[in-house]
């Protein structure tokens, strides 16, 4: 089945789902963790690196020393959002508790 932007409405309905998470620049589904320092940041990007490689779907990740930014859309349908994005927002939230991140 091939991957089909949503509309607005759909994203405004799953961003009501993932508090924290908001689009960016039009089309990028963002969202910044602060940790109690370096390593819990560090370890919580190789956690999500395992959850994308699993979902053959990729963020832009930056690290900080206490933050971690993800944002991502999909660039196979011209740098929009998909399910695919959501999915892989909810994956993180999921892990992100465990890893002591914070809003």
């Amino acid at each position: 089945m091939a991957v089909e932007p949503l509309s607005e409405k759909e994203i405004q309905d799953r961003l009501a789902e993932l508090p924290g998470w908001s689009v960016a620049e039009g089309e990028l589904l963002t969202r910044t963790y602060t940790f109690a320092g370096h390593l819990p940041a560090a370890a919580m990007v190789v956690h999500v690196s395992a959850i994308q490689e699993e979902l053959d779907h990729h963020a832009d990740m930056t690290l900080g020393y206490n933050k971690l930014t993800l944002a991502v859309n999909t660039h196979s349908v011209g740098g929009h959002l998909t399910d695919l994005d959501f999915t892989l927002a909810t994956r993180v939230e999921a892990v992100a508790a465990g890893h002591g991140a914070r809003s």
